[in-house]
């Protein structure tokens, strides 16, 4: 049984509402009726009147009686009803034919639609690289521009060029400077040896100036006493001599 909320009028409470199929008895009466073409559930069914027809008809014409009129008529019924069931029928056959139609259609349609998604698809993939490109373009862009503010910032090349010809020439007038200051450093230097060497030499012959003079004094002492022992006590004259 399938069952179904309803709502109740002024309570404002769902209760379920019960039917009389289920949804495996509504698949098979659905598939009678459209076997049988009988589309309501009251009186009989088409192919059921037309096997009456027939029937009556086959019946009436096995009789050996004279009714030729009773077999023209059934016969007419017969074929009138065999129209009337034939006719939904050729609407079924024409349902069906414009539902394979349809199909074909729709089966058209979703192959035209896959292959435009295929196709966006690939516009998007492609819309990507090209953004990916763009911003790799940018930031190439911004940083020139950066680079040619900060050129931009800098003093004309002719400036910069005059002060570096400024610059080399102080850095040759130093260089210059530069020799001129070592080579009077190694003259200093040499005549600085040189002062060293002549008074190492001054005071050389100053020690043996000295050394000598001593060494005449200690003679001149020695040859003094030696003349005053050779005397032997020579009184006040010889004290006053010493």
């Amino acid at each position: 049984m399938l069952a179904k909320g309803r709502r109740v009028a002024g309570k404002g409470e769902t209760v379920p509402a019960n039917y009389a199929f289920g949804p495996l008895e509504d698949d098979s009466i659905i598939k009678h009726r459209l076997l049988t073409r009988t589309t309501t559930t009251r009186g009989e069914p088409p192919l059921k009147k037309l096997q009456k027809k027939f029937t009556s008809f086959a019946l009436e014409v096995e009789k050996e009686a004279d009714n030729y009129g009773d077999c023209e008529r059934l016969a007419k019924a017969f074929l009138q009803e065999l129209n009337t069931f034939e006719i939904p029928l050729l609407k079924s056959k024409a349902v069906i034919d414009s539902n394979l139609r349809e199909k074909e259609n729709f089966n058209d349609l979703k192959d035209e639609i896959n292959r435009q998604i295929l196709q966006a698809q690939a516009d998007i993939e492609d819309l990507k690289r090209q953004l990916e490109e763009s911003k790799i373009e940018r930031k190439h862009k911004e940083e020139c521009e950066s680079i040619r503010k900060l050129v931009a910032m800098q003093p004309p090349r002719s400036e910069t060029q005059k002060v570096i010809t400024e610059l080399e020439k102080e850095i040759a007038m130093l260089g210059a400077e530069n020799t001129a200051s070592s080579r009077t450093l190694e003259l200093r230097k040499k005549q600085f040896a040189l002062l060293l060497h002549v008074v190492d030499e001054l005071q050389n012959t100053i020690e043996e100036e000295q050394r000598s003079l001593v060494e005449e004094l200690r003679n001149a002492v020695d040859d003094h006493n030696k003349s005053g022992v050779e005397d032997g006590s020579g009184g006040p004259e010889a004290m006053a001599a010493d």
